[in-house]
């Protein structure tokens, strides 16, 4: 088995913390710590880990000066429950950056918002449909 633990660079990462939480529909939890936390799904895989800026010295978390944020980087999330989590993020945010639509790809809705670190965040549908 494999997994991939995708770690961003944010500026507060309780308020992150929250805010992927209120996307994806979890109970509000604390992070583990005030530099870096984890946003697990049910079943205890890792979605997403948050890292503070310039925490611990990890040269590409140094600084968010270096690189407008997300820059190369495409968040990417399958959700089983589009249509909640579009209301979601409608409450998260002023606007989307992408209107729900069907990818002509994968046959499956999607949309694009951004987070509080201006991360480009993409949530499609499980399921055609």
């Amino acid at each position: 088995m494999k997994r991939t633990w995708t770690i961003l660079g944010v500026a507060d990462v309780a308020r992150s913390f929250r805010w992927y939480q209120s996307l994806f529909g979890q109970r509000e939890t604390p992070p583990a710590h005030d530099h870096f936390g984890q946003i697990l799904d049910e079943d205890g895989t890792v979605l997403l880990c948050l890292h503070q800026w310039e925490a611990h010295g990890h040269p590409p978390l140094i600084s968010p000066d270096h690189a407008q944020p997300g820059n190369g980087l495409l968040l990417f999330f399958r959700v089983d429950d589009f249509d909640e989590t579009l209301l979601r993020a409608r409450a998260l945010v002023s606007g989307l950056e992408e209107e729900p639509h069907v990818n002509p790809s994968t046959g499956t809705r999607e949309f694009a918002l951004r987070d509080p670190d201006g991360y480009y965040v993409m949530v499609s549908a499980l399921a055609a449909g």
